[in-house]
């Protein structure tokens, strides 16, 4: 999502963007006699990924898609457990379709993903509409629980898995562009950072098979689709070896104990075809390594794009959040970023106002980072503890809510600054967009994004996934606005 994020109540629109759905099914054809799924996802990308490895399951169980729960045999919730407010969004969306059962009492209800892992059974106890409740790991075990729910048995599997990676199921692209789509390469995460329930609804990590991946896009490619998102809780920790995932196919290809990192994978990706785009996120900064940043640098078609959270600029804090690297290092890192990328290379992060104990000078510290590293766009939040992180276990959340809400302002306020600085010095350079259609404000003017990843909007009538090269007329904080060359 591009723009300016953040949970306070003076941003209600970008609240409700990073809040609400931003995922729902769509009619896939006029087949009546097809059992119908309607599925809503919340969170992550790595979310939106998991509901087209969910569509494509029931797909060959014999489901369609429908747009409207109203008309579907089986309503699934994809859930987000990050923050609070997440889960609260949920429980209001169940409130709407416990409505929809009373009206239809065969349809099927199950919770998916971070907030049923989180709660488990808790889900079937409190929430009677509830039919079914998965986990991230055991979404194949989905058409079984569904024929049990059909018959009044209601199900639910949160067992995390030390080596599911779902390699071989190919996703329903679901309300695609046609033109960017989304790839998962590893699950889980391994790092403990202390606000965040990742490692717990998510599991251990695990890297997916290189090749697997390969086909995966070579196959997008073919079929129109001209960039890919390479997912993973962190994709810099990516290491592949049939020795390290036992489930692995072994061919002549990989019996040979290669090990394939994420510079690697890259690689192997951007080979593809020089016409396919590769994004990836999310970048830890204890991990990413020169290798990744000279093999961005080698191939025009690896985006010159890092999202690289620091969720902190005072070192302190960072180490209470756990994050295993301090101010020094984040620097470090950014700086061989410019160094070696330039300085037009896309820089975003994720930042945390009013953290367990954070002071004044501390949160200062958060604005003059900024100052430095000068990032693209943020997504902004303020602290909310988490039940059952390390955080919530050790430390009080002692920052009042109203100074949560100031600091936080003051950290949209100074991204809103230099996003803008940012976007000036793109004034009269020329860049590659990628056109995802048309804007949604006009039918006469195309949206795409360059390489850094910046909306970029101009007056044209191309087809979506070309190229055009655009000149920069104008711009504001979060988009560019150009004229084609």
């Amino acid at each position: 999502m591009q723009g300016l994020i953040a949970d306070i109540d003076l941003l209600e629109e970008e609240q409700k963007q990073a809040e609400s759905c931003d995922f729902k099914t769509t009619e896939d054809d006029n087949i009546v006699t097809k059992r119908k799924l309607y599925i809503e996802s919340y969170g992550c990308q790595m979310n939106f990924s998991d509901s087209e490895i969910v569509t494509s399951i029931l797909k060959d169980e014999g489901f369609g898609t429908t747009s409207s729960p109203e008309h579907a045999d089986v309503i699934l919730i994809n859930t987000c457990s990050i923050r609070d407010k997440a889960e609260q969004t949920v429980r209001k969306r169940l409130e709407f379709f416990n409505a929809v059962k009373k009206k239809n009492r065969n349809v099927t209800v199950g919770v998916l993903g971070c907030m049923a892992e989180r709660l488990k059974s808790q889900l079937l106890e409190e929430e009677k509409i509830v039919d079914l409740v998965l986990g991230p790991d055991a979404y194949r075990d989905l058409p079984k629980l569904v024929k049990q729910a059909e018959n009044g048995e209601k199900g639910i599997n949160t067992f995390l898995s030390k080596e599911e990676t779902y390699a071989d199921i190919s996703p329903v692209r679901l309300n695609s562009n046609g033109v960017s789509a989304l790839i998962s390469i590893m699950r889980g995460c391994d790092n403990m950072c202390s606000f965040c329930v990742v490692p717990f609804t998510r599991g251990r990590e695990r890297s997916r098979d290189p090749h697997s991946i390969v086909k995966e896009a070579q196959d997008l490619f073919d079929k129109g689709y001209r960039e890919v998102s390479l997912l993973g809780q962190n994709v810099d920790s990516y290491k592949w070896s049939p020795e390290e995932n036992n489930k692995a196919r072994l061919d002549k290809k990989n019996d040979s104990k290669e090990i394939v990192n994420f510079a690697n994978l890259m690689e192997m990706v951007a080979k593809v075809s020089p016409d396919l785009r590769v994004r990836f996120s999310t970048s830890h900064p204890k991990d990413i390594t020169d290798e990744v940043l000279h093999t961005i640098k080698k191939y025009k078609n690896i985006c010159n794009y890092i999202h690289l959270p620091a969720q902190s600029g005072n070192s302190r804090i960072l180490e209470l959040m756990n994050r295993t690297y301090d101010r020094h290092w984040y620097i470090n890192r950014v700086d061989a970023i410019r160094s070696i990328l330039g300085t037009e290379c896309g820089i975003s992060s994720d930042m945390i106002a009013g953290f367990c104990s954070e002071t004044e000078e501390e949160h200062q510290d958060t604005l003059t980072l900024m100052d430095y590293v000068k990032f693209d766009f943020s997504y902004m939040y303020f602290y909310s503890e988490r039940p059952g992180t390390l955080a919530a276990k050790k430390f009080e959340d002692d920052v009042p809510l109203e100074v949560k809400k100031r600091r936080l302002q003051e950290i949209i306020d100074k991204q809103q600054e230099v996003s803008l600085e940012r976007n000036q010095l793109d004034i009269g350079k020329e860049f590659e967009v990628l056109i995802e259609g048309k804007s949604k404000r006009s039918n006469e003017k195309m949206q795409g994004r360059n390489s850094a990843n910046k909306v970029v909007i101009f007056e044209a009538d191309l087809p979506k996934g070309s190229l055009a090269t655009v000149k920069i007329i104008d711009c504001t904080p979060a988009t560019l606005f150009g004229e084609l060359v």
